[in-house]
């Protein structure tokens, strides 16, 4: 009988390190074993940033409450060089250390966006909830990430804040109602922008669940 009649676990067996002069990611090489026994090699990239809640990252879906508005979500237009074009994406960044995935999703909504301080216009923010680890590219890389959604309970008078942006990030908000989210992104599409993976899950998921609500 064939080993391949009975498969065993694939397994990493050892991981090296690739020497390169990156500040911020460092190249790896896997040796792993496959289904039939078989050992083989894999190019990884990952961060050198991972903190001890190791995760890498958060992804925030925010939730505008407005008394008379629908609920609108937040999308920023960021450039990126890997790819060389601006990029339609959820507010997001990397996890401190000694923060949780709600913590940072908070900082770096009121950062990227200026809502959930609280303060008069910014609105007040609340968790709702944080994502099982979530990975988007794992053919490439080892990174990974949460999906925190948040809500944002705003006030009949309030105004749109102002972003608190570190120095060097060029970054462009947009509130969207979540119910024009899908044709927004084919829009910024004939637009020649990039948009990312998880922005156009949320707005494919939201469409369908529209398009299949009365058919259970």
């Amino acid at each position: 009988m064939s080993s391949s009649s009975h498969p065993q676990p694939p397994e990493v067996i050892g991981t090296e390190e690739l020497k390169t002069e990156a500040k911020w990611l460092k190249l790896e090489r896997i040796k792993w074993k496959d289904q039939e026994g078989k050992e083989r090699f894999w190019e990884v990239a990952n961060r050198n940033t991972r903190g001890k809640s190791g995760v890498d990252s958060v992804h925030i879906l925010a939730l505008l409450h407005h008394p008379s508005k629908p609920v609108s979500t937040i999308i920023i237009e960021q450039y990126r060089p890997p790819i060389g074009k601006t990029v339609i994406e959820f507010p997001a960044g990397l996890i401190d250390e000694g923060e949780d995935a709600a913590t940072a999703a908070l900082r770096e909504l009121h950062e990227e966006s200026g809502y959930g301080s609280g303060k008069a216009g910014d609105g007040s923010a609340e968790v709702g909830e944080v994502s099982p680890v979530l990975v988007k590219d794992p053919g490439m890389t080892g990174a990974n990430m949460n999906l925190v959604t948040v809500n944002v309970k705003l006030r009949e008078d309030d105004t749109e804040p102002e972003q608190h942006l570190d120095q060097g990030e060029h970054i462009v908000k947009r509130v969207i109602p979540l119910q024009h989210l899908y044709a927004t992104l084919q829009d910024y599409d004939k637009k020649g922008f990039a948009i990312d993976a998880l922005v156009a899950s949320v707005a494919e998921g939201w469409k369908l669940a529209k398009t299949f609500a009365n058919s259970a």
